[in-house]
């Protein structure tokens, strides 16, 4: 056995909500800047008119997160990491933590497995819950990424964390705190079922087939397919979400109308922009999510059995 054993007990919905959105957080400690580089690159050719657009270009994963570096100084890829944080802790927790109870929910009574069209719907329900909560935190956290400073002459238009949340509200109304919920959702959902239900199903046959056992490498490989999946089938709608969260008032009319003009101005291959810094991060952070997930499941039940234990 890789890792902590199972415990005897099933983790109980708080501990999967604590775990998850714990889990969440160190997963994205690790893989922040590939999601900064992603966004820098999704963002790129948006908007030409700038001084500061001309002059920077990136080009690849590597490429940009070391230009960010040379340009903007060695913190400038964990920007808006605290918004970040925020967000893994409200949104993992309820769509992570949360997936496994609703599933049983959606489950008819009686039966052994759950189907995968269950598993999609608890996937879909997680995924929008979590969105309506931790949008204003994600619109933060792309506002701060996609920001260029260009050193001491370069004003930002942000302080800090939470006067972005203020400044936002101030300057766009509460509205702007959940400015593009529409394409979030849509994407969120696509993400949580490709990885919720690509875990789940690729772990179920490895365990059912007798391939490996429930432990790391189990687990690895069931989050590495599950980060594939998921930056296959949401780079589009991910595109369209960094755009729209990331302009300016009267930029765009709606999702719709960024998604027209994106095709209009710049082709269909506009969608997959910043594809491979979305894989890495996708699948690093899977497989850093899946694995503590797991194991943080089993510990935080071993503590609380040995709460519980009257020895």
């Amino acid at each position: 056995m890789v890792g902590l054993k199972p415990s005897d007990v099933p983790p109980t919905t708080a501990v999967k909500f604590l775990g998850a959105g714990t889990a969440a957080c160190f997963a994205d400690l690790l893989t922040f800047p590939l999601d900064t580089a992603k966004v820098r690159l999704q963002i790129q050719g948006e908007n030409q008119a700038t001084q500061a657009a001309r002059r920077t270009q990136y080009r690849g994963v590597l490429g940009t997160i070391l230009t960010m570096v040379r340009t903007e100084g060695p913190r400038s890829p964990y920007n808006g990491l605290v918004a970040g944080l925020q967000r893994q802790m409200s949104f993992a927790s309820i769509r992570i933590g949360l997936y496994d109870s609703v599933k049983q929910f959606y489950t008819p009574k009686g039966s052994d497995h759950s189907s995968i069209t269950t598993r999609i719907l608890a996937g879909c329900t997680t995924g929008a819950m979590a969105v309506s909560c931790a949008q204003p935190t994600d619109v933060v956290k792309v506002r701060f990424q996609a920001s260029i400073h260009l050193g001491a002459g370069s004003s930002r238009k942000y302080s800090g964390t939470m006067d972005a949340y203020r400044t936002i509200a101030r300057e766009e109304g509460v509205r702007g705190l959940w400015k593009g919920t529409l394409p979030n959702i849509t994407r969120n959902a696509i993400v949580n079922c490709a990885e919720m239900v690509t875990y789940d199903i690729i772990k179920e046959k490895l365990l059912d087939y007798h391939l490996l056992t429930d432990n790391l490498p189990c687990h690895f490989i069931s989050a590495f397919g599950a980060g594939f999946c998921a930056t296959v089938v949401a780079s589009p709608v991910d595109v369209v979400k960094t755009r729209y969260m990331n302009s300016p008032p009267g930029q765009y009319r709606s999702p719709l109308d960024c998604m027209l003009k994106m095709v209009a101005h710049e082709g269909p291959t506009a969608f997959y922009k910043g594809f491979t810094p979305s894989f890495l991060r996708l699948g690093a952070w899977n497989v850093a999510m899946f694995v503590t997930y797991e194991q943080l499941k089993r510990a935080l039940m071993n503590v609380q059995m040995l709460r519980e234990s009257p020895f």
